[in-house]
C-alpha cells in the first residue's frame, strides 16, 4: 500500500477524497505545522504540501526515509528544487491554474485599459468623470506572453477572443511559439507584455532595465509569474516616468514592505499574489496532482515531473 502525506488543513481535504479514490493508495493525514512526524507519517511514500505557505512542511522530508516523490499544488517548483532529494521526483500542479491565473491576467489587463483604478478614485471623491479619463480597448492590441506553457496559451486564447493578437514565447522555438532568444527583436510593437514563465536560471531579472527600455511607450507590463523575474528597481523607474504602466500579482520582494516604492506608483495594480486565489482552485490542482501520482505509480514518469540535475 503506498502512503501519501496529504495536510489536514482546510484547503487540502478535497485533495483527501481525491487521492482515496486510488486504487492501493493509502491517504495518510498530516499537520504541515507540525515539527515531528508520527511513525505511519514517517513511512510515506508521496508528499503533497500544501499550497498555501507551500515551503512550511519542507523540513519533513528528512524525517521521510521512504520518501520518493515530492508532488506539489503550485504551477511552479522552483522553491523545492533545491531542497528535494535528487533520487525524489518533484512533480508540479501545471495545468490546474491556467483557467483561473488567465482570467485574472484578462481582468488586470481590462482594468488598466479601461481605467478602473483611476474611475474608482473619482468614484471615492464623488466626482462624475465623464471624459476625464482616457480609457482604451483590447482589440486589436499586440500581447507578448512570455511562458507558453498551460497559463500563458489559456492567457492568449482570452486576449484573442477580446480581440488581442498574441505572441507566445518559450524557452524553445516550436511552431506557433518563439524561442527566447527571439525576445530582444520582438519586444517592440507590443502594448502588451505578460510574464507567465517559471523562475530559473535564464528567467532571473529576464525583465531588466534594457528589456524595459525597449518596450513601447505607454506599453503595459502584467506578471503572473514570479517576481524575481522582473528587475524592481527598474520597473519602479521605468512607472514613476510615466512611460509604462504595470499589473502586478507577484513582486520582488514579497510581500511588499509597506514603504515600498511600487504602492505609490499610480500607473501600476498590485494584487498580493491571490491570481489563483477563488473557488475551486484547490480542487483543479487536486486532480491534477492526482493525475501525476496515478502515472507515478504505475512506473511512468508523470508530465509535470521537474527535470532536475543530479548532485
Amino acid at each position: 500500500m503506498t502512503k501519501v502525506l496529504v495536510s489536514v488543513e482546510t484547503d487540502d481535504l478535497v485533495g483527501h477524497q481525491l487521492f482515496g479514490q486510488l486504487e492501493s493508495v493509502e491517504v495518510v493525514p498530516y499537520d504541515p505545522t507540525a515539527t515531528e512526524l508520527d511513525d505511519n507519517q514517517r513511512l510515506a511514500d508521496i508528499f503533497v504540501p500544501p499550497y498555501r505557505g507551500t515551503p512550511r512542511p519542507m523540513p519533513l522530508m528528512a524525517q521521510m526515509p521512504r520518501l520518493k516523490m515530492v508532488q506539489l499544488l503550485s504551477a511552479g517548483t522552483d522553491e523545492w528544487e533545491a531542497a528535494v532529494p535528487a533520487r525524489v521526483t518533484l512533480a508540479s500542479a501545471r495545468g490546474g491554474h491556467a483557467a483561473p491565473v488567465s482570467e485574472w491576467i484578462i481582468s488586470a489587463a481590462l482594468a488598466q485599459y479601461r481605467q478602473w483604478p483611476a474611475l474608482v478614485r473619482f468614484q471615492d471623491e464623488h466626482v462624475w468623470a465623464h471624459r476625464r479619463f482616457d480609457a482604451d480597448t483590447l482589440r486589436g492590441k499586440r500581447v507578448l506572453v512570455i511562458g507558453a506553457g498551460a497559463i500563458g496559451n489559456a492567457a492568449a486564447k482570452l486576449f484573442e477572443a477580446f480581440g488581442a493578437r498574441p505572441t507566445l514565447v518559450a524557452s524553445k522555438s516550436r511552431p506557433g511559439v518563439h524561442g527566447v532568444a527571439e525576445l530582444p527583436d520582438l519586444i517592440g510593437g507590443h502594448q502588451i507584455v505578460v510574464i507567465t514563465a517559471p523562475l530559473n536560471d535564464s528567467t532571473l531579472n529576464l525583465v531588466d532595465k534594457s528589456f524595459l527600455a525597449a518596450m513601447d511607450d505607454g506599453a503595459l507590463l502584467v506578471n503572473a509569474g514570479r517576481g524575481k523575474i522582473v528587475d524592481t528597481d527598474a520597473l519602479v523607474s521605468e512607472v514613476q516616468s510615466g512611460r509604462l504602466r504595470a499589473a502586478l500579482d507577484v513582486t520582488e520582494p514579497e510581500p511588499l514592505p509597506a514603504d515600498h516604492p511600487l504602492w505609490s506608483c499610480h500607473g501600476v495594480i498590485i494584487s498580493p499574489h491571490s491570481a489563483r486565489t477563488v473557488p475551486g482552485t484547490n480542487a483543479l490542482c487536486y486532480e491534477v496532482a492526482v493525475e501525476q501520482v496515478r502515472a507515478f505509480l504505475a512506473g511512468e514518469v508523470p508530465p509535470n515531473a521537474t527535470n532536475r540535475r543530479q548532485s
